[in-house]
């Protein structure tokens, strides 16, 4: 299957901390891509050097076969992009700003346009400055598929619309990778997410996580709950390739998340003495992504006072360090 996009290594140093550390991805065609990650985890920047509009520290990429930092242009004639402020020209009308943006791509980009608009029942008269939220959001996506780009990158575009435009909006989304195209999906709006998405991949601070189909990600991850007799019962280190990404004890009870857990291990749990009960289940994609930005030492010891909490930086507004030529 053809990758529209992948990454080796990419990594983006900005002033005091780091954006981007090592990211690889590949990303085939036809496919719905989400990508899910807390405000400043990294999302905008990695879209940036995706679309030529950000150098790299280091590391390299390809979006439809070519490099962005040597043919920005090239790539940006071949992707759509929806951002969640789409900048649009207020004292333009609908019909002004599609023949505007028409001179920039091949014949037929206008006509497109036109039937889109008029799909979402908009007026071509009517000025930009007067369009609700949805209303623009609309525009921009019917400029952003307008000259039917292989690739279409949405970052936070449902953020702020009614939830009808919000289903609408993601649902012409399925059907556009139905027809062999593929769309990137940046968000943080995860039940959203989950409703569409094909592939989830999940950056956290600068690191990705994982990347896997959606099926496969909900498959291998189970929440278990451990009761116990003492809340301090020292609990045994599950055998490979289980592997525990976050845990909790609440009062006599343990939250466990573990990727890659067997029922088979439950033995290796209800064996220790002061453990009464074991129970696992599955987990939501919310659940999972809490897990993973979480991480293993965020314990939380209900009644003794201790609560680790991470603190997290907006690093998209830092200033870039020198970026590699």
């Amino acid at each position: 299957m053809t990758q529209v996009i992948t990454s080796n290594e990419l990594t983006m140093r900005f002033r005091g901390c780091d954006a981007l550390r090592g990211v690889d991805l590949q990303i085939p065609s036809g496919k719905v891509f989400a990508l899910l990650g807390e405000n400043g985890a990294g999302k905008t920047t990695l879209i940036r050097i995706l679309t030529g509009f950000q150098k790299p520290t280091s590391g390299d990429c390809r979006v439809c076969g070519l490099d962005p930092t040597r043919n920005a242009l090239a790539v940006r004639r071949l992707v759509g992009y929806v951002s969640d402020q789409p900048a649009l020209y207020d004292w333009m009308s609908v019909g002004e700003i599609g023949w505007f943006t028409a001179s920039f791509y091949p014949d037929g980009f206008l006509d497109e346009y036109q039937r889109s608009v008029a799909r979402y029942e908009i007026p071509e008269t009517r000025k930009i400055k007067h369009l609700s939220k949805g209303q623009r959001a609309k525009i921009a996506l019917s400029l952003a598929l307008a000259h039917d780009p292989e690739l279409l990158i949405l970052d936070e575009p449902t953020s702020g619309l009614d939830p009808m435009v919000r289903r609408e909006f993601l649902e012409s989304m399925i059907d556009r990778a139905a027809s062999g195209r593929t769309v990137f999906l940046s968000s943080h709006q995860i039940s959203e997410v989950e409703r569409v998405a094909d592939t989830i991949a999940i950056l956290h601070q600068g690191r990705l996580q994982c990347c896997m189909p959606l099926v496969a990600l909900k498959d291998s991850m189970t929440e278990l709950t451990i009761s116990l007799d003492d809340a301090l019962t020292a609990l045994p280190t599950l055998p490979e390739p289980a592997e525990v990404l976050f845990e909790q004890t609440q009062g006599r009870q343990r939250q466990m998340v573990v990727k890659h857990y067997d029922p088979a291990m439950a033995s290796v749990l209800t064996g220790v003495d002061g453990v009464t009960s074991v129970r696992g289940r599955a987990m939501t994609l919310e659940e999972i992504f809490i897990a993973y930005t979480k991480g293993p030492s965020s314990v939380v010891r209900e009644g003794k006072g201790v609560r680790e909490r991470e603190v997290n930086v907006d690093r998209e507004e830092m200033e870039p360090t020198e970026v590699s030529q």
